[in-house]
């Protein structure tokens, strides 16, 4: 204030204030408002310079030891986009991370001022040379700017982060198919440095991270885990990591679309059943519709499947489906056939009766019967042998229907005059007997197989 009372006063010393303002003020002497980012420049430039660093030379091991250099790594799956049955492959995007020692590149961090330094060329220092073995394919994302950095600590720590997408090879067994459940895996190795110059390990306490709102359309990702599946050849052991993921199939779609269906289409073919035998149209017509849609839906299921050489649950279920809806379309052609027969003995039955009753007529007795004035029949006076023999055959008769016979299914049956109508009666109760049986082996055998092999 006193400094702007003389300048008031004496307008030419205005100039030499402002000057002892700017020369005076804090921000000149204090050392906080020192440009870091002109220091990164020069730490960078001094670290890296080309006398003092050569990107093609490992880093030293721990300690500064000659030992090989370790590399931690771990990984952030942020995305399966989808899991193909017929490829045996899926894909996964997620932020692959890596951080080793570089003693070369300690910098003094001012007080801690500059935390770390910031790259985006992976060129310019030492990259371990790390590879997917079981890659198909792999692209970088390069949107808006190349989703990769890395970063220098003071210390000499070197972090490399980059964001990509893989397409990996992930053999399945499809025994237990829809019922089944697969595991994937994630395969990083070195393709150059053996284990006597470069080892990967897990970075410790959560080297994977899963994003929390995964969602996969026909799959769950039941669990995840971490081991090491190092490599010998002719030219060396390989350090190597893999990732497991565990996928559950999602049951609920399987069954709305295959196993209710077939199960509609084998009870529909039963409806012949009840149907009268003379409809022979109305049974023919059903029979072939439901095989075909039956072949049909399997043909479907199987394209959607790769060829393998072992027989899969969903192949025993259709298969079985076929085998009923095919057993009812020969079911009629029996019942045909023995409708025919049926016929066919009625017809000889009622020749034979009137033949029978042709001949046991007397003449006189017939006479009789033709003149309008007998009002009476004569009896013979004597008996004929015929008549004795008719008549013992008409006591065995009596014998027998007084003492019927015991079994329930056999007098049940009896009820139905013609092979035929017993063969379609019997139908109606064996094949849904049959095939609730069937289902009762087939849940039990899948459900309790799938849970021993996953303990």
């Amino acid at each position: 204030m006193f400094i702007l009372q003389a300048a008031a006063m004496w307008p030419g010393v205005l100039p030499l204030v402002v000057l002892l303002i700017f020369l005076v003020h804090p921000s000149r002497c204090s050392p906080g408002k020192v440009n870091y980012r002109e220091k990164e420049k020069e730490v960078l430039d001094d670290i890296l310079g080309e006398k003092k660093y050569d990107a093609r030379i490992r880093p030293s091991g721990e300690n500064g030891t000659d030992g090989p250099a370790i590399v931690r790594v771990n990984l952030f799956v942020r995305s399966i986009a989808t899991i193909s049955d017929i490829k045996m492959e899926y894909s996964v995007q997620l932020t692959f991370r890596e951080q080793w020692l570089d003693e070369r590149l300690k910098f003094n961090d001012y007080g801690g001022r500059l935390k770390y330094l910031t790259l985006t060329e992976s060129s310019r220092v030492w990259m371990p040379d790390l590879f997917f073995s079981n890659e198909k394919e792999g692209h970088f994302h390069e949107i808006i700017m190349p989703n990769v950095y890395i970063r220098i600590f003071p210390h000499g720590s070197v972090l490399y982060s980059i964001r990509i997408s893989l397409t990996l090879s992930c053999p399945m067994n499809l025994k237990l198919y829809p019922l089944d459940r697969q595991t994937c895996s994630l395969r990083m190795a070195s393709y150059g440095w053996t284990t006597d110059d470069l080892v990967f390990v897990w970075k410790e306490g959560d080297p994977v991270q899963v994003v929390k709102n995964l969602h996969l359309p026909r799959f769950t990702l039941e669990k995840y885990l971490t081991d090491y599946c190092n490599s010998k050849t002719n030219t060396g052991e390989y350090s190597c990591l893999k990732v497991d993921l565990l996928f559950k199939r999602e049951f609920s779609y399987y069954l709305i679309q295959i196993y209710i269906p077939c199960c509609m289409l084998v009870i529909v073919s039963w409806v012949s059943f009840w149907l009268d035998q003379s409809a022979v149209p109305a049974r023919v017509s059903l029979g072939v519709t439901t095989l075909l849609t039956m072949a049909t839906q399997t043909s479907g299921i199987n394209a959607s499947l790769p060829p393998v050489s072992y027989t899969k649950a969903i192949d025993v279920w259709t298969g079985v489906c076929l085998t009923f809806v095919f057993g009812a379309l020969l079911e009629f052609a029996l019942v045909n056939y023995a409708s025919r027969s049926d016929m066919h003995r009625d017809n000889l039955k009622k020749k034979y009766r009137e033949t029978e009753h042709s001949s046991s007529v007397d003449p006189t007795t017939e006479l009789l019967e033709q003149d309008g004035s007998a009002n009476f029949q004569m009896k013979p006076l004597v008996r004929h042998p015929e008549d004795s023999i008719s008549m013992d055959k008409i006591r065995q008769c009596e014998v027998h229907m007084q003492t019927p016979k015991k079994n329930c299914c056999r007098s049940w049956l009896s009820k139905f005059p013609t092979r035929s109508k017993r063969i379609d009666v019997i139908s109606r109760i064996t094949f849904p007997l049959v095939f609730a049986l069937f289902n009762l082996t087939y849940w039990s055998t899948y459900l309790f197989r799938d849970e021993a092999e996953n303990e």
